[in-house]
């Protein structure tokens, strides 16, 4: 294992103390806590607080996203671990300005054991509090770690647009109806060329041989469906985008919008040429993304592969909200 770090017992505060004192024009990190809240906190007086958080090494989710017209706040766990409930509660209390708090959850079992948890704590103090837990990974059902579907990078366009709701003086109940109707349109599928080593273990979570590939892995090294020879950017994508097809029943009368996820190692000049072939197998089905992010935006460490989202825009509103002006690192 070759990795930029000092004892790795110490990666992820050493990571948090880096993050914040890059950007403090972003972010301000709760004493004794992982976790990062909005500098900019008197902008966010008579809004809903919007909390996300996960186990490290996603990054730049969710810090990332932490700023005007997103998140006004992130809880980082260890490593691929939950972060605690008395953090995220921390977050919650450093971010309600009276209006209640909204958290956004990934579907793994840890972290919505603990976020519910931090949202019990909350309520005691009389702290309004609602959720939705992500689910849009249509690769397995019921993997390591989850009941259900796993919450992967579709989860970061959950975050764009509540954020942009809020910012606009969305009311509590409202985002909740808001992110319960916009769940079921985001749709998510990956494929991995090799897979994340998680500092403490020193080994990767699974071995691929050099010529292998493997589909639908989630972002903890979690198994997929299929293994098999690497094929060519085409091949992947006709895989991809016909497993979101066969879910979501792709319609050339809808808008979609689109996000190519690099998942740690994967260079951008890769990732634009599936774009390239995306774009092309999306036309050939009368279709042309109405909005389209490419890039690292939830990784999994040093994972080498890509994953694909579409977002049904149901709703015309939907894409206001994506493009709503924010300022975060990330986005």
């Amino acid at each position: 294992m070759k990795k930029i770090l000092n004892d790795p017992k110490d990666v992820v505060s050493e990571m948090v103390d880096g993050l914040v004192r890059a950007y403090p024009q972003y972010l301000t990190q709760l004493p004794d806590t992982t976790a990062m809240v909005r500098s900019d906190q008197a902008s966010m007086v008579g809004k809903v607080g919007l909390v996300s958080g996960g186990g490290s090494g996603h990054e730049p989710s969710h810090a990332g996203f932490v700023g005007k017209g997103m998140l006004s706040a992130a809880v980082a766990g260890q490593v691929f671990t939950s972060p605690t409930p008395d953090q995220i509660y921390a977050a919650i209390k450093a971010v309600d300005q009276g209006k209640g708090v909204f958290l956004i959850i990934k579907n793994y079992s840890g972290d919505v054991m603990n976020f519910d948890m931090a949202k019990d704590m909350a309520e005691l103090d009389d702290i309004d509090v609602k959720s939705v837990v992500v689910d849009d990974d249509i690769a397995v059902e019921d993997s390591l770690y989850t009941q259900g579907r796993r919450g992967v990078a579709g989860t970061v366009l959950m975050h764009k647009v509540l954020g942009a709701a809020a910012d606009q003086g969305a009311s509590l109940d409202e985002l909740d109806r808001l992110a319960h109707a916009v769940l079921p349109q985001i749709k998510t599928i990956a494929v991995a060329l090799s897979a994340a080593t998680v500092p403490e273990v020193g080994k990767p979570g699974f071995e691929l041989a050099d010529d292998e590939i493997e589909y639908g892995v989630g972002i903890h090294s979690e198994p997929g469906y299929r293994r098999e020879k690497i094929k060519p950017s085409k091949a992947l994508v006709a895989e991809l985008l016909g497993k979101l097809d066969e879910s979501g029943h792709l319609d050339s009368q809808h808008q979609y919008a689109v996000l190519v996820n690099g998942m740690g190692a994967t260079p951008l000049m890769e990732q634009y040429v599936f774009s390239h072939d995306l774009l092309d197998a999306l036309a050939e089905k009368g279709i042309k993304p109405a909005f389209m992010k490419v890039g690292n935006y939830m990784t999994s460490i040093e994972m080498a592969g890509i994953s694909l989202t579409l977002f049904d825009l149901t709703d015309a509103k939907w894409l206001d909200y994506l493009n709503y002006p924010v300022e975060t690192i990330a986005w």
